[in-house]
């Protein structure tokens, strides 16, 4: 694989970590505010849903980045810095 397609696959699920983290992010705000119980469970089951989608992406990246570089990790450090996570 060469370094180019990795480095964008890796740009890819930083993407899709930063879309995630926005998107829990609107749903831990509406957590409890129904009135409606049944609402209530369908947004904790849509938050527990993205957190669990997060944690599979972020472990994903963890195994495309390479063991031995310093500047991937601090690249991987600043974009995860950047989302909250």
């Amino acid at each position: 694989m060469s370094d180019d397609y990795a480095h964008g696959q890796r740009d890819g699920l930083r993407l899709a970590l930063a879309i995630l983290a926005a998107e829990e992010a609107k749903w831990a705000a509406l957590l409890g505010e129904s009135r409606s119980g049944r609402t209530n469970t369908i947004r904790n089951v849509r938050h527990k849903a993205l957190q669990v989608a997060q944690k599979r992406i972020q472990t994903a990246l963890n195994r495309l980045t390479p063991k031995d570089s310093a500047a991937i990790d601090e690249e991987l450090a600043a974009a995860l810095d950047k989302i909250g996570l």
